[in-house]
């Protein structure tokens, strides 16, 4: 599992939803929201914006970090 996946598992358990409850009250399908809690590594960044939202979250953009160092890239 990924961050995402993990912390949008971790909201629904603590608001005591079901995957189908929070599909009903966030406005995006069932299915997007088993395959974002399983991992799925392509989603619709527009419906993850969407299910975020009904928690009060969003998504940003950070500086990868690896083995505990900021990596500077440039672009």
């Amino acid at each position: 599992m990924n961050n995402l996946s993990t912390t949008v598992k971790m909201l629904r358990k603590q608001y005591n939803l079901t995957q189908e409850e929070l599909s009903l009250k966030s406005g995006v399908g069932l299915r997007f929201v088993r395959d974002l809690e399983q991992g799925k590594e392509t989603l619709r960044l527009d419906k993850v914006n969407q299910l975020l939202d009904f928690f009060n979250y969003e998504m940003v953009a950070t500086q990868k970090t690896v083995n505990n160092e900021t990596s500077t890239y440039i672009l």
